[in-house]
């Protein structure tokens, strides 16, 4: 797996993680790590283009599970409990990571595991990059 870093302006700053590989048993630890680290260096706005990553493992889904409670704010609108009615009535998306363009397998596996039901998924960069 491959990480690009870049950082946009929206209207706040956005990080953007392009992976290029797969997201698996032998690299989810290395997307955990590169997260961990931005985030130490003040990264609050992720937005992981996943539009050349071939496969999500279970590891890679529990990295980028990972990955979204780290970035969760300390707002009443992200506690657990205003979270947990927002999964129930579909109201609640991440304001701190978003996704770009995932392929086919990649999406198959996240909706398999629920994560579009928090994570937005966006098809255009500068819309993802907006929606911050």
């Amino acid at each position: 797996m491959n990480i690009v870093v870049s950082d946009e302006q929206g209207r706040v700053p956005v990080t953007v993680f392009r992976i290029k590989g797969e997201i698996g048993a032998n690299d989810y630890e290395q997307l955990e790590a590169q997260a961990r680290e931005a985030f130490e260096l003040g990264m609050r706005n992720l937005l992981l283009d996943l539009s050349e990553v071939t496969y999500i493992s279970s590891a890679g889904l529990r990295a980028l599970h990972s990955i979204f409670n780290m970035l969760r704010a300390d707002s009443p609108g992200e506690s657990d409990a205003a979270m947990s009615k927002g999964l129930r009535d579909g109201s609640f998306k991440s304001p701190h990571l978003k996704l770009l363009n995932p392929q086919r397998d990649a999406l198959q596996a996240l909706t398999i595991a629920g994560y579009d039901m928090f994570l937005e998924i966006h098809h255009s960069r500068q819309d993802a990059i907006a929606s911050f």
